[in-house]
């Protein structure tokens, strides 16, 4: 059986920047264990797969994986499947696209852009809990970087919703571009259950068009960094509305990543609060820029 797959840049403003991300239309003759190689094969931060009929409450069933294993939910992979869907599955798309996932749903829509930009690509994040705190300290040794560099203003906490994250505010944006993980020094906050998924970020700018600066590490055989982070994204704002590190009760920001990695990516962060229920809304660009087929098993190619 014969699977089509799209390579879309998700967060990105112009193609061969932002994440990537392989969407395979097709679940049919793809075990679990198939699916996992697939995604190890591709080698992006995820992959997804996607069963091409709507199931009975109008959503696509669909999977993401790392090159490592199965998430139940990530930022980047929900818009750029919403997309290939809505651009490639859907016959009758409408302004919005409704994915179920492992565990939970995500609505995808879609905001008209002027050409050549497009459509923005949105979606909801998961309410998000803050969590324990760490010390600078500890966190500092880890991220390559010195406690004088973590902003004491704000804490370093973890901060979770379908998966958790480490989130380190940073002084400058000098601090974090010399910042990485170091999984040995690592090993003792993993065993006190913080997760190695961190996010760092500042409010220096190497654009002065953005907000906000990130970098995102995470361990998928070995240490990784994402080029941009929209599950992270969604959990910053939380933060940031509860510890009132950007001024206002509406945040509305742009979010730098990916430039040490040479794919420069722009996200979009909406956030406020309303009747103490905190609503968080992640968006960004998606651009498409390969297709092709996965080879059956043992098939020759000539």
């Amino acid at each position: 059986m014969t699977h089509r797959y799209y390579v879309v840049d998700v967060f990105a403003e112009r193609p061969y920047a932002g994440n990537q991300l392989a969407v395979v239309i097709g679940t049919d003759g793809l075990s679990d264990e198939a699916m996992q190689a697939v995604a190890a094969e591709m080698n992006y931060s995820e992959t997804t797969f996607v069963a091409p009929a709507r199931e009975a409450d109008g959503g696509y069933r669909v999977r993401i994986f790392t090159p490592a294993r199965e998430l139940a939910f990530a930022g980047h992979p929900v818009l750029g499947t919403a997309w290939v869907i809505r651009h490639v599955v859907a016959r009758d798309p409408g302004n919005s696209v409704l994915l179920n996932l492992a565990t939970l749903q995500a609505r995808v829509t879609f905001e008209p852009r002027d050409p050549p930009l497009g459509e923005l690509a949105w979606f909801v994040s998961p309410p998000a809990r803050l969590g324990a705190t760490c010390a600078r300290e500890r966190i500092a040794a880890a991220i390559g970087v010195s406690p004088e560099d973590i902003d004491p203003s704000a804490p370093v906490q973890l901060v979770s919703a379908a998966a958790a994250a480490v989130f380190v505010p940073i002084r400058s944006l000098e601090a974090l571009r010399r910042s990485r993980l170091d999984l040995g020094a690592f090993a003792s906050l993993a065993r006190d259950g913080f997760p190695t998924l961190v996010y760092l970020f500042c409010r220096e700018t190497a654009d002065p068009n953005n907000d906000v600066c990130a970098r995102f590490f995470f361990e998928a055989r070995g240490t990784r960094e994402d080029p941009a982070t929209g599950f992270g994204a969604g959990l910053l704002g939380t933060y940031l509305l509860e510890h009132r590190v950007v001024a206002g009760p509406e945040l509305s920001l742009r979010i730098e990543q990916g430039h040490e990695l040479g794919r420069p990516s722009v996200i979009l962060l909406r956030a406020r609060t309303v009747d103490g229920i905190r609503e968080v809304s992640v968006g960004g660009l998606v651009v498409p820029t390969m297709r092709g087929e996965l080879l059956p098993l043992g098939r020759n190619v000539r």
